[in-house]
């Protein structure tokens, strides 16, 4: 992992920060252009949201389910050694309109920790080559 290249859509996500923060830790030295890499991260997919997961009798929301979804692939040399792969996350949580701000909140917190997990775990599978 000396010089990797991480090829992903959206820079920005809470899954690319957390994984750039990860393969740096792991003292993975990240290049800037794919001809100066000897491993491609393809990040093929990044979204996240929520689904209703219980409804009130008056038809509002209650709980929810915060999911993230990632797949990847990673190449060596330009050969695949690792297929395109994806991982979910879920994680609930419980919805109260009178604390709308501090649920926004929370459901940030979540998704950033899903996307944490979700770099941990590219991490151990890269670790694993």
């Amino acid at each position: 992992m000396a010089a990797t290249y991480l090829d992903s859509a959206d820079l920005h996500s809470d899954f690319d920060r957390a994984l750039r923060r990860s393969l740096d830790a792991a003292g993975a030295h990240l290049v800037g252009g794919k001809e100066d890499a000897a491993v491609v991260l393809r990040i093929r997919k990044d979204t996240s949201g929520r689904r209703v997961l219980a409804v009130s009798a008056r038809n509002t929301p209650q709980e929810y389910e915060v999911y993230y979804a990632i797949e990847y692939s990673v190449e060596v040399d330009g050969k695949e050694v690792i297929p395109a792969q994806t991982l979910e996350l879920v994680n609930e949580f419980s919805y109260d309109e009178a604390a709308l701000l501090a649920k926004e909140r929370e459901e940030s917190g979540l998704r950033a920790a899903l996307a944490r997990d979700l770099a941990g775990l590219v991490l151990r599978r890269l670790a694993s080559l």
